[in-house]
């Protein structure tokens, strides 16, 4: 049962955490409307997309930078216990520190349990609609979307077929400069190319725009063209997104069955799909973790106040995001364990909270 001093440290845990988040995400949106501001004009962006757009990323940016609005939170309202002296007089009536923690681990329970659903079922639609409208209006000449750089996609969708798509519109389903390659017995058997190509769902098939098939034979290759053929194909329109962009925008149950899918064809980009639906497990179990080192480092006293806690929570926090962004990099670029990689920095922190919280209780 809680206590009137445990609902006095829960009510300040989240409504600070509450109040860290509306400070914080006009201050996300205004820079990013500075810095885009000039597309947007240029683009002729209609308003409702725009507004649309801000919802989608206010819920992508709180759910990237939550662990450090939660350890800043936590710094910051513990500080403020601490110089008021209310942390010596509660440890003064024979609570220990221990007790003390009850409170904020309950608090840090609430916000992972929530942070854990948004990041399964909310969190994947919002970074479809930021990805979507970065992708068609930002990164490139208005409708054209995904023109940008690094959207190359290049895929081994069976043993001897392979495909290849320079850009993909998810709102129009449509990919551009296509390409299809049929192999037998280590040999091109065809090549299909198209300026782009465009999904159908009512007739489950593709439709294929400047189509090029190129037959290899023995005596000579035969050339078929046409300005427009509709065809269908075993590939999924998954296949034709970048590797991140679709991870990003799956809900757990659909990311776990496209990651199986992914493994049985062999895809050499399992590992980036790994590190996406690892952190989705990862993130929550942050909470409890900065929770305690935020509590270890700013329930002292200390002569330079808050402003020194703030400090040193600030190069804890950064620290923190540094290791989850270098760690996540290297198991999508190289063979390190993705489980390793994402876990990593809760591993070395929640080393350092236990070696904080035993400095604290002395």
């Amino acid at each position: 049962m809680l206590t009137i001093i445990d609902r006095y440290i829960l009510k300040k845990y989240l409504s600070t955490f509450a109040v860290m988040l509306a400070l914080f995400a006009p201050i996300g949106i205004i820079i990013d409307v500075s810095e885009k501001v000039n597309k947007m004009i240029e683009n002729k962006i209609p308003l409702t997309e725009i507004l649309i757009y801000y919802y989608h990323f206010t819920i992508y940016f709180m759910n990237l930078l939550f662990p450090i609005f939660l350890f800043l939170s936590v710094i910051w309202f513990t500080s403020k216990l601490a110089n008021n002296t209310e942390i010596i007089a509660i440890l003064s009536s024979g609570i220990s520190f221990t007790r003390f923690l009850r409170p904020y681990i309950i608090g840090a329970s609430i916000i992972s349990v929530f942070v854990l659903l948004m990041g399964f079922f909310i969190v994947p639609k919002a970074s479809e609609g930021f990805n979507n409208f970065r992708y068609t209006y930002l990164r490139s000449d208005g409708k054209q979307a995904m023109r940008g750089d690094n959207t190359d996609v290049y895929r081994q969708i069976s043993n001897d077929e392979f495909i290849y798509v320079n850009s993909f519109n998810t709102e129009t389903k449509t990919a551009y400069n296509f390409s299809y390659e049929k192999f037998k017995k280590d040999k091109l058997e065809y090549k299909i190319s198209a300026s782009r190509i465009q999904w159908n769902p009512k007739t489950k098939n593709y439709t294929m725009y400047d189509f090029v098939k190129r037959t290899v034979g023995e005596l000579g290759d035969k050339i078929e063209k046409a300005d427009k053929k509709d065809a269908k194909y075993s590939f999924d329109l998954e296949d034709l997104t970048p590797v991140v962009y679709i991870a990003e925008t799956l809900t757990l149950g659909e990311l776990n069955r496209f990651i199986e899918k992914e493994k049985t064809r062999g895809s050499s980009n399992v590992n980036v799909y790994m590190v996406v639906l690892y952190k989705k497990y990862s993130i929550p179990v942050s909470a409890f973790i900065l929770t305690i080192i935020a509590v270890a480092v700013s329930a002292m006293k200390r002569r330079g106040g808050m402003g020194l806690s703030l400090a040193i929570g600030i190069g804890l926090a950064f620290a923190f995001v540094f290791f989850d962004k270098i760690f996540g990099t290297l198991a999508e670029k190289s063979t390190f364990p993705p489980f390793l990689a994402v876990w990593f920095p809760n591993i070395v922190f929640g080393i350092l909270a236990i070696f904080l919280l035993r400095n604290a209780k002395r």
